[in-house]
């Protein structure tokens, strides 16, 4: 009986193997991806929420730029690993290496592939995993920004770092700050270095005057009490004895002091509380305590603290009086911005920054929770639920194929299929070099 040829594996040169089969023809990953652009299309939703509602937001809306949308592919994919909580990172990367682990087994089982295969796929997806974090960290691209139509509303970060910071990006001064807040679509922007006003100051300096000619940096410093972090607004330049001689820590007896003029409260702000009930929220007026708190954070260590009890600090904050505010918490790295935080001031564009600053906090110490409203990029959250943690390496490209805009979904599929063709080219280049 004579022997039959394997489909599994096809020699070089051996004439009577036998085709492969038509699934194995079909380039599956561009028409999987093509799928699940056009179907997401049906559950699309607004890249952009209410972070106290998790609803959509009727104001303001998310501006991506031509050349955002040019290189889509690249801006939403690096914008979503941008906006994950560390809990999140790790969930999706662990999910990459067991996926690519069955695919792996199943290469195996169907074709026999070699060990040098497997570690050179193995090498590959490390280099691939790297390669994209250090993308996301430091590749210079454009921003998608937050626009809104009113022009009383201002769109402020009430946390944000330079080189000043032991933690921020070397080299990262004010002047990067004030870009990076530019681009994102910020009107203001308070630098809230840690134990240092030096680069808020710096950056006061060469605000626009009036405050509607450009990103406005406004003076701030972030320090611990009681084993929270918070930012004081204006601290070391409005207000003095507020802090330990360091300026690392609240000195309690100095905010108590500074709080007893009415309409000069320090205002205090909790940046990504950890235990809600460790600090004092102010009473009224003329007491010392926390006037604001943070319910959305960019960094993913912030995002680990807030987003499991996000609903826990929405209710301090609407007993409590407290304003609701977002914070960047950003150090110099990426190019996402995460959350903006909306303040209606009636005529904001023509003050000065001191003006500016003043008024702010006024409607944080008058206003309360009613005085704010905070924005933010629309991502997978699994709260505290470790089952949906567990399926970040799934939810997390849904959720960001759901928040697609039209033309960046004819990009999406232009750029698939583009891919696709010039693969196929090369391959067939390099099938009839051998062949030959």
């Amino acid at each position: 009986m004579p022997h039959s040829h394997s489909p599994k594996r096809i020699r070089d040169g051996d004439a009577t193997a036998l085709p492969q089969p038509w699934s194995r023809r079909i380039p599956w990953t561009p028409v999987v991806i093509s799928i699940l652009v056009v179907l997401s299309s049906g559950l699309a939703v607004q890249p952009v929420r209410d972070a106290r509602t998790l609803t959509d937001v009727a104001e303001a809306y998310l501006l991506r730029p031509m050349t955002y949308v040019a290189i889509a592919p690249l801006s939403n994919v690096l914008d979503t690993l941008s906006l994950l909580s560390g809990r999140q990172h790790i969930a999706l990367v662990l999910g990459v290496i067991v996926l690519f682990a069955l695919r792996r087994l199943v290469r195996a089982l169907r074709d026999g592939a070699t060990w040098r295969a497997h570690l050179v796929a193995t090498a590959l997806l490390v280099v691939g995993i790297v390669v994209a974090y250090v993308a996301a960290a430091v590749l210079p691209r454009p921003m998608a920004s937050l626009v809104t139509d009113n022009a009383n509303i201002l769109r402020v970060d009430f946390h944000s770092h330079t080189s000043a910071s032991h933690d921020g990006r070397g080299g990262w001064g004010a002047e990067h700050n004030r870009a990076w807040h530019r681009d994102g679509g910020y009107d203001a922007a308070y630098v809230t270095d840690h134990a240092t006003v030096s680069e808020a100051e710096r950056g006061m300096a060469n605000n626009p005057n009036p405050a509607g000619g450009g990103v406005t940096l406004l003076q701030g410093i972030e320090v611990t009490w009681s084993g929270e972090h918070v930012a004081i607004l204006g601290a070391e330049r409005r207000y003095r004895g507020l802090l330990t001689p360091n300026l690392r820590d609240v000195d309690e007896q100095g905010l108590l002091l500074g709080s007893l003029i009415q309409t000069r409260e320090p205002v205090v702000i909790w940046n990504h509380p950890k235990d809600l009930t460790r600090l004092p929220p102010a009473s009224g007026p003329r007491t010392a305590g926390v006037r604001g708190i943070e319910i959305s954070n960019g960094s993913p260590p912030g995002a680990d603290k807030i987003r499991p009890k996000r609903q826990a600090i929405v209710a301090l904050a609407e007993r409590a009086g407290l304003a609701m505010m977002g914070g960047s918490d950003y150090h110099g790295w990426g190019r996402t911005a995460p959350a903006w935080t909306l303040v209606r001031i009636f005529g904001w564009r023509g003050m000065n920054a001191d003006s500016l600053d003043q008024q702010i906090e006024r409607v944080v110490r008058e206003s309360g929770a009613r005085g704010t409203r905070v924005v933010e990029r629309r991502v997978a959250d699994p709260g505290s639920r470790n089952t949906a943690l567990a399926l970040t390496v799934l939810s997390v490209p849904l959720r960001m194929l759901t928040t697609l805009s039209n033309d960046e979904r004819l990009v999406w599929l232009i750029w698939t299929w583009l891919i696709a063709a010039t693969v196929w080219w090369v391959r067939r280049r390099r099938a009839r070099g051998m062949a030959s």
